[in-house]
């Protein structure tokens, strides 16, 4: 069975996918890989935004985590962030919002267009988080932090705690879960711990393109396997 990982990153959703038995093919505007961490299926270096679905009709499941920044920064008790949402909200045109969910809503017409293709419906879940709800509608279901949209099964595990928590504003922070969904913290970032201690982490070091930023951006939005495994043993 082929899935497809849409913005892969460091492949959580793939990680539960190739344990249930999938092909999986990820695609992402770029590879990460830091040191042994590295994308662990078949990748393709692509804009999401020019991909046609047609591509995918081979395709027994879709899943994808489009980037969540700026709806994390938007759900921030900031000034700034408040500013940015109201000026969304006020342009009457529509365009801003547009803008706003077009990584999205490419998804599902992805999405659309590999089942039109394939001529049956093929099945997508997009993850992202709470704070894309008052933009592109309300989620299906969510695994702690982890909040889904589209083809969510009706049964999905339980998760006391699985969390994404952004006190800089400069998207998901560190994150590791365990199979019960228990944030723990993460190894080898630079001091990070269950109390946040944020002064020391790549999060705070460096500018937005250092090394030390994407790690630490591409580990937090890794999917928990619990998660992702479950999705993909129930469309197996």
């Amino acid at each position: 069975m082929l899935a497809i990982d849409l913005f892969c990153g460091l492949g959580g959703w793939t990680e539960g996918l190739l344990a249930e038995g999938y092909e999986v093919i990820g695609f992402d505007i770029e590879e990460h890989s830091y040191g042994d961490m590295r994308y662990p299926g078949k990748l393709v270096i692509q804009d999401v935004l020019t991909l046609h679905g047609s591509q995918f009709k081979d395709a027994a499941l879709i899943v994808a985590s489009p980037p969540c920044q700026a709806y994390s920064y938007m759900a921030m008790p900031w000034k700034l962030a408040k500013a940015k949402a109201a000026a969304i909200r006020a342009d009457t045109t529509g365009e801003s919002l547009v803008a706003l969910n077009r990584l999205f809503n490419a998804c599902f017409r992805i999405q659309a267009e590999a089942s039109l293709a394939a001529g049956r419906y093929i099945p997508l879940v997009v993850e992202n988080v709470r704070g894309a709800e008052p933009w592109v509608g309300r989620s299906r279901w969510n695994f702690g932090s982890f909040y889904l949209w589209g083809d969510v099964p009706a049964l999905m595990p339980s998760a006391i705690k699985a969390q994404k928590f952004n006190p800089d504003g400069s998207g998901k922070s560190f994150q590791s879960a365990s199979v019960n969904g228990i944030k723990a913290a993460q190894d080898g970032l630079g001091g990070y711990g269950g109390n946040f201690g944020w002064n020391n982490t790549p999060m705070r070091r460096g500018n937005s393109t250092s090394a030390g930023r994407k790690m630490a951006s591409a580990m937090i939005a890794k999917i928990p396997l619990v998660l992702s495994r479950h999705i993909a043993a129930t469309y197996r």
